[in-house]
């Protein structure tokens, strides 16, 4: 399309056209001429050289956390043997990065690459998508404009926010115990054993010190079986209960599931995943986040729809985590009869909204519903954590001295 000075030159043309035909001048009729006619020839060579551009787009990390900064590289080439002119580049954000980026970039000369750089930081956690790239291809006169679109799309996720639980005196597993609580270990010394660094609350009478000589970094001789402990991560996503995608507390909900989840794999469990939509999955920490990332709110009214899945992951020994809200009565019966057939049992109960922010009457409804749950939940063998969504799960996590998480022998 013309730009508004190809517009002119056209118009100026048009004039001298004119003016040639009032006067009868020949020369001034030929620059006439040739003024109408160049819009229309910048126009022919705008568009001969976007056939002849290449776009190749990287991102510095493809998986990040909030509010981490990344850098975008656009790549541009030339592949025409003339020069280019400005170029107008413009790569598209979803609404939930901010605004589009749109860069200059001064020219290209033949067969020759430019680099140009923007930088995102995502304040919310999702998956989505870069692209596609734009470029308003001009030609040397800037006459005329040309739109080039490219399809090629970048996914970029952006995991749940995740605070560490970190081990040692405090921690869920309990004391002294350190990654190998996380394995089924042989009573004696003679059998298969693996070694890996050492974490702080293991026992020091484990140290391999040979491995030490060698490498320098202290490592524990760790002797276990195949059997690995299990455990299952529910995360109840009802929009009636824990409410919608982005708001404090389901983000808040999405958080905590990640932290745990997170703990449950490095510490070796085998962990599956599911929700009040998902039936359970097997997930490492990585696959984890990456689910999470994604995942939204549903419209379900039962719990029991999602908690009947659970038996697919049920057994004797496994450790079941729940994170939702706090359940009312009939949920509540519910939650613990489906926690029966598991082992060790946690809930990480969140509060729908803030009781701070909340009239006193119903700050004391909604602490006495929280209070009934975790004192059933809690008669039925259950570890409770209640937090509102801008408490930390971890200042409660470590302040804890039971353990909660204790994998099969």
């Amino acid at each position: 399309m013309p730009s508004g000075r190809g517009v002119l030159v056209f118009a100026a043309g048009l004039g001298l056209w004119v003016a040639a035909r009032v006067t009868g001048s020949p020369t001034l009729h030929i620059i006439a001429v040739g003024v109408v006619v160049l819009p229309f020839a910048a126009a022919l060579v705008a568009r001969w050289s976007r056939q002849r551009l290449r776009v190749r787009r990287r991102l510095s990390e493809a998986r990040i956390r909030p509010g981490q900064r990344i850098t975008v590289d656009l790549e541009i080439e030339n592949l025409s043997p003339a020069p280019t002119s400005f170029l107008l580049i413009e790569d598209r954000l979803p609404a939930a990065l901010g605004r589009s980026a749109r860069l200059v970039l001064g020219g290209l000369t033949a067969k020759a690459k430019q680099h140009v750089t923007y930088t995102i930081s995502p304040a919310r956690r999702g998956r989505y998508s870069v692209g596609p790239i734009s470029i308003d291809v001009t030609d040397p006169f800037a006459l005329t404009k040309v739109a080039v679109e490219f399809e090629d799309r970048d996914e970029l996720i952006v995991t749940p926010q995740v605070e560490d639980l970190i081990g040692g005196p405090d921690s869920p597993f309990g004391m002294t115990s350190g990654l190998a609580m996380a394995r089924s270990l042989f009573r004696t010394g003679d059998e298969f054993y693996t070694m890996r660094p050492y974490v702080e609350g293991d026992d020091l009478r484990r140290i391999h010190w040979p491995s030490v000589a060698r490498s320098g970094e202290l490592m524990i001789r760790q002797d276990e079986s195949t059997r690995r402990s299990t455990a299952a991560l529910f995360i109840d996503t009802r929009e009636s209960a824990v409410g919608q995608v982005q708001s404090p507390s389901f983000e808040k909900v999405i958080s905590v599931a990640a932290s745990i989840g997170v703990l449950l794999c490095r510490y070796g469990f085998t962990t599956k995943l599911a929700t009040s939509q998902l039936p359970p999955q097997r997930v490492g920490e990585e696959r984890l986040l990456d689910t999470l990332a994604g995942v939204s709110h549903d419209t379900g009214r039962a719990l029991s729809t999602g908690l009947s899945r659970l038996r697919l992951a049920a057994a004797a020994d496994a450790t079941l985590v729940v994170v939702g809200a706090p359940p009312p009565p009939p949920e509540l019966s519910s939650l613990i009869r489906a926690g029966a057939v598991f082992g060790p049992k946690i809930a990480a109960l969140i509060h729908q909204t803030d009781p701070d922010t909340l009239p006193p009457d119903r700050r004391a409804q909604l602490e006495a519903r929280a209070s009934q749950a975790q004192l059933s939940l809690t008669r039925s063998g259950w570890e409770v954590v209640v937090l509102p969504p801008s408490g930390r799960l971890a200042d409660l996590w470590h302040a804890a001295k039971t353990q909660p998480l204790v994998p099969s022998a």
